[in-house]
């Protein structure tokens, strides 16, 4: 039968290194009274020992753990959260700082269990991470370690929120169709109920009435789907036969407008132009043509909200609402306006 490797400590590597306890421990934590020699010596046992040091024993010592809380509710459901995460994750490691993932799928009892327990393994900040962009109650109260909102904003402006430019981004578009010479501007969008499909739509028209243009028509709200995607299409055109560019609320709407497009025999970008929003790459570089689209810029998110998070660590924190620009990603739904236009 195996026998456990008894573990390595402060104490054998300071034998090893034929220094003190204490001098050990300082040499390691780069302490300035150690000399570089004897540091070197302390370091190079450290490593032929495999030393790993006691992390919850150092945050005792030191106040803080290096570990951050990241508390989410949308993790089953997750194509905006993951990138976030990623991005904070990535942000957080170049730090050599650790994440403790909770879901808490939406239940408030399930919520709060996990603020306690990460509370109890003394995280030193928790980040909070939506999956629609949109307010949600604060949490920051019952929590007596900093709080940064990720992808959703908090509704006491006394948090900082850091959430994706979907005004921005909705300008970028109609800054884009504009500059083709499109001039007949339809917009298709999702569920009224979510606030960026409302921000985007407001934004894009006031994007085209900087450009001196109307939107043709109302705003076409729905579902996020490529079924609406294809009804609203033919509802339009029949509506509005000369439209010649279409702005959709996501790629997966606008990989329908595409479908009903061609099936009405309308040329894709020569007839109508068609630009999306999300870039999520499934449908945007796989949809026929492929989509222009608006990218949210998820993973710098994520690492946008760890810089705001390490500022009230280091006890500079902010309020307020921070937007992280989106970028236009053009492929060939847009193409070049012909010459006539």
């Amino acid at each position: 039968m195996s026998r456990k490797r008894a573990q390595v400590t402060l104490t054998d590597v300071a034998r090893l290194a034929g220094v003190s306890v204490a001098t050990a421990s300082k040499a390691l934590n780069a302490r300035d009274e150690v000399a570089p020699a004897t540091r070197r010596r302390v370091q190079q046992a450290a490593d032929e020992l495999s030393f790993q040091p006691n992390v919850l024993a150092r945050g005792l010592i030191s106040g803080n753990t290096r570990t951050i809380g990241l508390l989410t509710d949308e993790l089953s459901a997750a194509r905006f959260a993951i990138p976030v995460l990623l991005g904070a994750e990535n942000a957080l490691g170049n730090e050599q700082m650790s994440v403790l993932l909770c879901d808490a799928r939406g239940d408030a009892i399930r919520r709060q269990h996990y603020i306690r327990t990460l509370l109890a393994r003394q995280v030193d900040g928790f980040i909070i991470l939506g999956d629609a962009n949109d307010l949600r109650p604060s949490l920051t109260r019952g929590i007596p370690v900093p709080v940064v909102y990720a992808y959703c904003e908090s509704d006491d402006p006394a948090d900082l929120s850091v959430v994706a430019d979907d005004a921005g981004g909705a300008h970028l578009a109609a800054e884009h169709l504009a500059s083709l010479g499109r001039r007949r501007i339809a917009h298709i969008t999702g569920d009224h109920g979510y606030r960026a499909a409302r921000d985007r739509a407001l934004a894009f028209a006031d994007g085209l009435s900087s450009a001196g243009l109307s939107l043709v028509g109302e705003p076409l709200f729905g579902r996020w789907s490529q079924h609406w995607g294809r009804h609203a299409t033919a509802r339009l055109l029949a509506a509005h036969p000369d439209i010649d560019a279409i702005f959709c609320g996501n790629d997966q709407i606008a990989a329908g407008v595409t479908e009903t497009l061609r099936d009405l025999g309308r040329s894709c970008p020569d007839d109508v132009a068609v630009v999306g929003y999300d870039n999520w790459e499934v449908f945007a570089t796989e949809c026929r043509p492929p989509l222009t689209t608006v990218d949210l810029n998820l993973e710098q998110l994520g690492a946008t909200a760890v810089r705001h998070l390490f500022a009230a660590l280091d006890g500079e924190a902010h309020s307020g609402v921070v937007r992280q620009p989106g970028r236009l990603v053009v492929r060939e739904s847009t193409g070049v306006a012909p010459a006539a236009r």
